[in-house]
């Protein structure tokens, strides 16, 4: 969905009343926000063909959830909607759909099952390696949006790095590829550079050689992936650009694997990472904590992160928001020669 139908006007507050307001009864209060939920994302995945007016004047009793929720509001002869229902473009609504499913469906798993992961992957309880292939999908496919803002946005202020990843020979290292959809996104943006994806979760990089199978062979023959913990990468000077979701990465293996990744750089080359999004709201901030930790990560925040990359001797450190209340990426440099 790219544009707003002339029906549906877009507001950022349509609905000043608190969305969930627990009252007598918190339980019921949460369930209804998880259905809450289940109508968001539902909506937004229809509307990835179909124009947004049609979508909400299809389902009534869905939307009127979404009214409730203070995210649609009926205005004549149209809706007043939230911006989070409208996506800026085509691949970003299908990121958004794919993020929010998993993550529905990973609080699903929460609740059917034991809590908390064993070991860097998370293979006995929790974490990634407890997650269906169809989570796994959802939210490796939902990272090609990052991707493209890394491309696009974070790239092209980074002092030099334009123009070595313009150069043939510049190689990326994308940590934790799961099923390779950034590094995929990247070794299209930047056709003279090779993208190595590691991951420690073997399943997920035989379901990201599936996908490379549909992906053009000019891209695909330059992603190369391989089983490897972070935590033990060994490679010196080699990688213009690296990019690490931190919040993937227990506190353990962070502290080992930042000093490793700073020396995997080259001089003057960069690395990228993505950080918790700092919250005021308790309920938003303990969650993304829990989430977090349960998927065998950690709870730094963008402060935490930056003390981080500065202890393993990267400096030049420049922040990146994303989106509202979504993570920021903290760039930094190993100094030139």
């Amino acid at each position: 969905m790219s544009s707003v139908p002339e029906q549906v006007s877009v507001s950022p507050d349509p609905v000043p009343d608190p969305v969930l307001r627990l009252g007598s009864s918190p339980a019921a209060a949460l369930e209804a926000a998880a259905w809450a939920m289940a109508a968001f994302v539902g909506t937004l995945r229809d509307a990835l063909d179909t124009p947004l007016m049609e979508v909400l004047a299809a389902d009534p009793q869905r939307t009127a959830v979404l009214e409730s929720a203070g995210l649609v509001r009926p205005d004549g002869t149209g809706f007043t909607v939230h911006p989070s229902l409208v996506p800026a473009d085509g691949p970003t609504a299908r990121s958004a759909v794919q993020a929010r499913l998993s993550a529905l469906r990973q609080a699903v798993s929460a609740a059917a099952g034991p809590d908390g992961p064993s070991g860097l992957d998370g293979s006995a309880h929790g974490g990634w390696a407890a997650q269906s292939d169809e989570v796994l999908l959802n939210q490796g496919r939902a990272s090609a949006a990052t991707g493209r803002a890394l491309a696009g946005k974070v790239v092209p202020r980074l002092t030099g790095l334009p123009e070595r990843l313009a150069a043939p020979g510049g190689r990326i290292l994308d940590v934790g590829t799961g099923v390779a959809a950034l590094a995929t996104v990247l070794a299209e943006r930047f056709p003279q550079a090779r993208v190595d994806g590691i991951d420690v979760l073997a399943r997920a990089l035989g379901l990201a050689r599936a996908e490379l199978a549909a992906v053009p062979a000019a891209v695909a023959d330059r992603i190369t992936l391989r089983r490897q913990d972070v935590a033990e990468l060994a490679e010196r000077d080699a990688y213009e650009l690296v990019w690490l979701p931190a919040p993937f990465v227990s506190e353990q293996a962070l502290a080992s694997a930042l000093p490793r990744l700073a020396a995997a750089l080259v001089p003057g080359g960069w690395l990228v990472a993505g950080t918790n999004p700092a919250s005021g709201e308790p309920l938003l901030r303990s969650v993304g904590r829990w989430v977090a930790v349960r998927n065998g990560g950690n709870s730094y925040d963008t402060a935490a992160m930056t003390a981080a990359v500065e202890s393993a001797g990267l400096g030049q450190i420049r922040t990146f928001p994303t989106v509202p209340g979504g993570p920021v990426l903290v760039a930094a440099r190993r100094p030139p020669v």
